[in-house]
């Protein structure tokens, strides 16, 4: 059996505890690996290393940061198939799929490469009488990042690439449902010049999470997964006077309106619900159907989740894989269960999927359609994590606007019309943080930021795009004035008058 180290310090680590945690090929239902979890003693080390390399590294010019990333986006692009398939092999996304968020996150890296310009200040000549002021923005220390299993490279490289290319050092602690990816990163980083102790990666559970929240040399912390954990780890990051963006839950919402372009809304929706097999934060679970096309939207929709093509991610005509592990197949299962016990409409059983040959003990399931669903039911408010899509009627516009305002989460969400003042008129009036016009899935591009509003949310800053680089650095003014002669004190508030 496989065991699955750390990385530190350039090398494999493989620490001092003996914990350990299965990984899955979802695929098949069987363990391919034990992975280590780190102890507090391994962490604390870990972090010492960081702190020791940040000396150097935050010493090195923007621009040779700059060429080491550089670097390392050519190193994945030449090993982009071997990290799909990582990917693929311990979460069983689809290939193509795996590849695209692969891509999504290569795009912050290209963004990072341009952390020259992106560090240049303000200065402002002669504010006063031979006074001039000037600000810069300096790295933090050691920053550490804490991601979910449903993008084991993409939501790491929304962190890392910016916290190193603004001079800080790096501690990644990925899920340890899907371990590898992650490993390969830093090894690349390594080959492509990053000097030893700048990226590291400590597999782990709630000890190693903790560890990094009390270590008092942990500067700041990025975090994305649920709502409570994202709530708790900004709490007790705060608590430790650290810098955090804790990003949570979603449950977006997709409004349909009468005038909406149905091939273009069922196509959108079929893959916003289902891509991934729903493990996103930016997956559509809800669309909102206002007036009457409701029965039409989901006739549609009914056939196209009845097509629905499910199998091994490795397989090139497979749309949707298998869910990440047998323990959250049952928690998905148990979704469904409860929205037919609240009365919705399962017009679609993704539970009826038939065992695939081969596979009988992969963690599949079919794609599920709820109708008439309300929001005082479990299923809409809860964010389920798996491919599952709830059509709620409403009667207008405004209707849709209130009912998704009052929704807890605001993380994405979108609308699909011909007319221009809808569209424009629900831009400015939803409280959610990333909207699409017509557009799924609203992730915006790297050098945008991404993050939700409400319980999406926790702390002042998105990530990536220059969200990103105001969050990995802090603020410096200088105010500077050379004698020109003599001197006298003055006990006033100084002014520039």
């Amino acid at each position: 059996m496989k065991t699955i180290e750390h990385f530190v310090n350039g090398n494999s680590f493989l620490g001092s505890s003996k914990r350990t945690s299965d990984v899955f090929n979802p695929a098949t239902g069987e363990v391919s690996a034990k992975v280590n979890l780190a102890s507090k003693k391994d962490v604390d080390d870990v972090v010492a290393v960081a702190k020791n390399a940040f000396i150097k590294w935050s010493q090195v010019s923007p621009l040779q940061r700059s060429r080491i990333l550089f670097k390392f986006k050519n190193l994945i692009e030449q090993n982009t198939d071997e990290l799909t398939k990582l990917i693929v092999s311990e979460h069983g996304k689809v290939y193509d799929d795996a590849k695209g968020s692969l891509t999504r996150g290569l795009e912050v890296v290209e963004f990072a490469c341009g952390i020259p310009h992106l560090l240049k200040g303000e200065f402002t000549e002669n504010v006063g009488g031979g006074v001039d002021s000037w600000s810069i923005r300096q790295p933090l220390g050691v920053c550490a990042g804490i991601t979910p299993f449903n993008f084991p490279a993409m939501v790491p490289m929304w962190m890392f690439p910016l916290a190193i290319a603004c001079g800080n050092t790096f501690i990644l602690k990925p899920s340890e449902k899907d371990p590898s990816c992650p490993l390969m990163l830093g090894k690349l980083l390594k080959e492509a010049g990053l000097p030893d102790g700048v990226f590291n990666v400590v597999n782990g559970d709630k000890e190693s999470v903790d560890s990094l929240l009390s270590n008092p040399d942990v500067s700041a912390i990025s975090f994305v997964g649920s709502t409570p954990i994202a709530k708790y780890i900004y709490e007790n990051a705060a608590k430790f006077e650290k810098r955090v963006q804790a990003l949570g839950g979603a449950k977006n919402h997709c409004v349909v309106m009468p005038d909406a372009d149905l091939d273009q809304t069922v196509a959108g929706l079929m893959g916003a619900a289902y891509g991934s097999a729903g493990e996103r934060c930016m997956a559509q679970s809800v669309a909102v159907a206002i007036g009457d096309i409701g029965d039409e939207l989901v006739s549609r929709l009914t056939k196209e989740v009845q097509k629905l093509k499910v199998g091994p991610g490795m397989d090139k005509s497979s749309e949707m894989g298998p869910l990440v592990t047998g323990q959250h197949l049952e928690k998905v299962t148990g979704y469904i269960d409860i929205g037919v016990k609240e009365g919705a409409k399962l017009v679609v059983d993704g539970r009826k999927f038939q065992k695939l040959q081969g596979y009988e003990k992969g963690f599949y399931i079919g794609g599920s359609l709820f109708d008439h669903v309300t929001p005082n039911m479990r299923i809409y408010k809860e964010e389920i994590f798996g491919p599952v899509l709830s059509v709620v009627r409403a009667k207008d516009f405004n209707e849709a606007i209130n009912l998704i305002n009052n929704h807890e989460f605001g993380n994405g969400v979108s609308i699909f019309t011909r007319d221009g003042n809808s569209a424009r008129t629900f831009t400015s009036h939803i409280k959610v943080g990333m909207v699409g016009i017509n557009i799924p899935i609203p992730v915006p591009m790297a050098f945008h930021s991404f993050g939700g509003w409400k319980r999406s949310l926790f702390g002042d800053h998105h990530v990536h795009g220059m969200e990103g680089v105001r969050f990995y650095t802090k603020l410096k003014t200088v105010t500077s004035r050379w004698p020109t002669g003599k001197a006298s004190a003055s006990f006033t508030m100084p002014t520039m008058s």
